[in-house]
């Protein structure tokens, strides 16, 4: 006790913070304390988040029968393909970005 008060205010408040900290005495106290509110998620970022790349939706394709995948791009929350079918004919598919479901194919002679 008698080293303790020969110690200035900041250091002894800095040590006596510290052993709370490590006997475990604060940590209820720091576990009821109030979190920061997380950002809010935004339509338009969850959509991005939740989207599958370029290569899933090639994966996706192919394993539905369609080959010769030559262009995917993405358009707002869907992707446009040019690929050919199980038929051997040039479509042009709209791809649902976040399931990879074809959502409509036009068939190009």
């Amino acid at each position: 006790m008698r080293l303790a008060r020969r110690l200035p205010i900041t250091r002894r408040a800095a040590t006596a913070a510290a052993l709370v900290l490590l006997t475990g005495a604060g940590t209820a106290a720091l576990a009821q304390a109030p979190q920061p509110a997380a950002a809010p998620v935004t339509n338009a970022n969850h959509a991005a988040d939740q989207a599958l790349d370029i290569r899933q939706i090639y994966d996706r394709l192919e394993a539905a029968g369609y080959r010769d995948i030559r262009e995917i791009e993405r358009s707002g929350s869907r992707y446009e393909v040019k690929a050919r079918n199980a038929r051997d004919e040039r479509v042009k598919l709209d791809v649902n970005a976040a399931t990879g479901a074809v959502e409509r194919s036009r068939t190009h002679r």
